[in-house]
């Protein structure tokens, strides 16, 4: 599958300095910041800095570095945010392709926390 990535995404932006954010952490390879639209009392969103579509183009083409350190990143905005399992805890969420209803073209990661989630999916 070949994965196009537009540059000119709001995401692809906020790491150009673009547009501001209220960054929460910056590795090597991630961003983390607060989302404008904040559906949880705790909404950040996690990015890599790398050109990368969505969840399966990153983990199809990111280099081991990457990887690791979006994935340590995550864990570490938890951590942060004191929502951890052992906590009241969160949900992660990451959206692919028109079904997914993906709205940025840049793999993005929701944690969302701070209040009862529902259910994961409601029928159709």
């Amino acid at each position: 599958m070949a994965y196009t990535y537009d540059d000119q995404n709001i995401f692809a932006k906020i790491l150009r300095g673009e547009i501001p954010n209220t960054t929460v952490l910056e590795t090597d390879h991630a961003l983390a910041f607060r989302d404008i639209n904040a559906q949880a009392p705790e909404h950040v969103l996690v990015i890599p800095k790398g050109p990368y579509v969505c969840y399966d183009h990153f983990a199809l083409a990111a280099s081991d570095a990457e990887i690791v350190d979006f994935t340590r990143a995550i864990g570490q905005v938890v951590q942060a945010l004191g929502v951890g399992a052992d906590g009241d805890g969160y949900r992660l969420l990451s959206n692919a392709g028109k079904d997914g209803v993906q709205e940025v073209p840049h793999l993005h990661v929701h944690i969302v926390a701070g209040r009862h989630m529902g259910r994961m999916l409601s029928p159709a």
